[in-house]
């Protein structure tokens, strides 16, 4: 069987708002709603490793809070634990967050290894409206 690929139905389905500020790293919303929200973040640790380095438990979390407030507001989030093997890996994080026109959302990562880590090129944040 052949797969066809779905064209928009109407201009500016797949449009991106501007409601994303590449500056800041804050989407934030143009009207209120439901939300989906997904980051896919590439690091890369930022100086050779030495051998024990990275000592057990430690671990990355990856956020998306709401107005910066990831203690009191709602919140994504997804934990790993890093690996001795790699200096490069890949977490993702995403789900549903309700937002008010105004607020804004943003990615944050939480660092417990105690090495300098670098979001390379090739991750990504989006958000996309799924209803009122």
């Amino acid at each position: 069987s052949s797969h066809s690929l779905s064209q928009p139905q109407r201009e500016g389905m797949f449009h991106r708002g501007p409601g994303l500020n590449l500056t800041s790293g804050q989407y934030t919303a143009p009207t209120a709603g439901y939300y989906a929200f997904s980051s896919t973040l590439r690091i890369a640790s930022r100086e050779p490793r030495r051998k024990g380095r990275r000592c057990r438990g430690s671990r990355l979390r990856v956020l998306i809070c709401v107005q910066s407030l990831c203690q009191h507001n709602s919140n994504l989030q997804t934990v790993s634990r890093l690996e001795s093997s790699g200096d490069l890996f890949t977490i993702s994080v995403t789900g549903t967050l309700y937002l008010q026109a105004g607020q804004y959302a943003s990615v944050f990562v939480d660092n417990t290894a105690g090495s300098p880590l670098t979001v390379q090129s090739g991750s990504h944040f989006s958000a996309v409206l799924l209803g009122v």
